[in-house]
């Protein structure tokens, strides 16, 4: 960000300005104290809260409007994975120092490209200087039917275990963001390269698979901090364990490539975070019904384990039955 020479904007200008455009009926054009929301007749709501930090979540050079996605899409993937259905979204913004309005606008643009995707409309929120670096706090909400929700330590011993999508590509386009760019990286071809760092910059809430999660799954999370580890916290949850089979964990035709440059960006995919993929357990005889409805959906579901007896960490075997170790499972703030 670039401090502009010209006065800044009161807050309440910035509100009317940037913010109350993108307010849904709810947010009552942001001109009261509190939002209201009522919820669908019969149905639960579903609350969530992420925050994303400059230089912790995000580079504070990225795009503006990236960052918006992934402040908002964060919150989208935990509503995803538990069922429901986006009411609306709350958001708290401390600005750094050096904030100008032209980051704004393209913050405020991302921020509502994405809202109306997931047609989640903003609600209310605070606009406040930050003491450090700027940092976006969002909460979502949600709704499923009552008594749907799917929960993270539901899980049963036998039930397989199922990810969605493709796994590592948000974690080696960080690397790739990075600089110097590692000699991995400069041996890629730029679309393998810019497929790879936007699914870093882009996260994609997975919310179409939402409803047959409520029909099929027994429980679910979303993964954020990479699939080693949040398998671990699932299983954690439910006082059980796991087998996973690695050469079943999707992974996508650009992830592929950078390991055929070095193989051993493999711990760095299943331990890197930032999918926002779903992970989730389901009866097997519920197998077959969900698959299908999530390729409907557009969002294939790839089978990868089975849950097993026992607290001890889920066990992750190769092609030849090994078992494959990991320095660490996942990302960690501290």
């Amino acid at each position: 960000m670039a401090r502009s020479a010209l006065p800044r904007p009161t807050e309440d200008e910035l509100i009317a300005r940037y913010f109350a455009p993108l307010a849904g009926e709810g947010g009552l054009s942001l001109r009261d104290d509190a939002a209201l929301l009522v919820p669908s007749p019969g149905h639960d709501l579903v609350l969530t809260t992420d925050a994303v930090v400059a230089g912790v979540h995000y580079f504070p050079d990225d795009p503006a409007s990236s960052i918006a996605c992934k402040a908002l899409g964060v919150n989208l993937s935990d509503l995803a994975a538990k069922g429901a259905e986006p009411r609306g979204f709350l958001l708290t913004l401390a600005l750094c120092d050096e904030w100008d309005e032209a980051w704004l606008a393209d913050f405020c643009t991302g921020l509502s490209e994405a809202a109306a995707l997931a047609s989640c409309p903003l609600l209310g929120g605070d606009t406040v200087r930050a003491a450090g670096p700027t940092l976006l706090g969002i909460t979502a909400l949600g709704e499923v039917p009552s008594g749907t929700m799917v929960r993270r330590g539901t899980a049963q011993a036998g039930d397989r275990i199922l990810v969605s999508g493709s796994i590592g590509d948000a974690a080696l386009g960080l690397r790739l963001r990075q600089k110097p760019v590692a000699p991995w990286g400069e041996a890629l071809t730029y679309p393998v390269r810019a497929a790879l760092v936007d699914r870093y910059l882009h996260p994609r809430a997975r919310l179409a698979l939402a409803p047959h999660l409520r029909a099929h799954a027994r429980a679910a999370m979303d993964v954020s901090d990479g699939l080693v580890g949040d398998l671990a916290k699932m299983m954690r949850a439910a006082d059980l364990s796991a087998e996973i089979e690695i050469d079943r964990i999707p992974l996508s035709e650009a992830a592929r490539a950078a390991l055929a440059v070095k193989p051993d960006l493999l711990d760095v995919a299943l331990t890197g975070g930032d999918d926002y993929e779903i992970l989730c357990t389901a009866d097997p005889a519920a197998v077959p019904a969900l698959r299908a409805a999530s390729e409907r959906a557009g969002v294939p579901l790839a089978e990868i384990g089975t849950v097993t007896e026992g607290g001890a960490p889920p066990v992750f075997r190769d092609a030849q039955g090994g078992i494959r170790h990991f320095r660490a499972g996942s990302f960690s703030h501290f």
